[in-house]
């Protein structure tokens, strides 16, 4: 059941492409398949593609979205992949989503998948989501409590711009932010997001 915080989530990211031009979007760790079924519902969206490296998660978003490996939808396709990886076929996108997916790699990798999604793919707009450390007391947790087993780290607001603005200038692009979700005055909010644009002077 998707939470109401999820649903705004995913309301979020489908304004913040739809306001990108984008026709070409990569899911990268596409999980259940929820963020391209709502793409899927806006004709702007041309080409669709799903990675994770989960089988069960594949398996899941297939049903979601009503194909099987024998009949792949004509504009949707779902396959296995990870983010760490630049191959080939992961190039020519629009735009790239990481819907929560980064505090799932374990920190010492975030360079690998900063290679291959900012230097090697390389879409015009990338849009990355993931949970505000600050804000998990108000959700109830004790301090240093994570939000899910499967997560490597969780960020402050800090934290995660400062990675960001590295990111950005290291391969030609800039960075803003948005807070998904109410926002507390001292916490932020509990999903934070950001939204990369290459600059144009790289030829993207």
């Amino acid at each position: 059941m998707t939470t109401p915080l999820h649903q705004e989530r995913l309301d979020s990211v489908v304004r913040e492409l739809l306001d990108s031009g984008a026709s070409r979007v990569i899911d990268l760790g596409c999980g259940h398949g929820e963020l391209l079924l709502a793409l899927r519902a806006h004709g702007q969206f041309e080409h669709l593609l799903g990675i994770d490296i989960d089988q069960r998660a594949l398996a899941s978003a297939r049903l979601t979205l009503g194909f099987d490996l024998f009949t792949p939808g004509e504009r949707l396709a779902v396959r296995y992949g990870s983010f760490e990886e630049a191959y080939p076929h992961l190039g020519g996108f629009d735009a790239a989503v990481m819907l929560e997916t980064i505090e799932h790699i374990e920190p010492g990798r975030l360079p690998r998948v900063e290679r291959a999604v900012f230097g090697m793919m390389r879409p015009r707009t990338v849009l990355i989501t993931t949970p505000n450390r600050e804000y998990n007391i108000l959700h109830g947790m004790p301090p240093g409590q994570r939000r899910h087993p499967g997560h490597r780290f969780e960020w402050t607001r800090t934290q995660f711009q400062l990675w960001c603005a590295g990111v950005a200038e290291r391969n030609g692009y800039t960075v803003c932010f948005a807070d998904i979700g109410p926002v507390d005055a001292l916490r932020g909010s509990s999903t934070q997001m950001a939204r990369f644009t290459a600059n144009s002077e790289q030829g993207l």
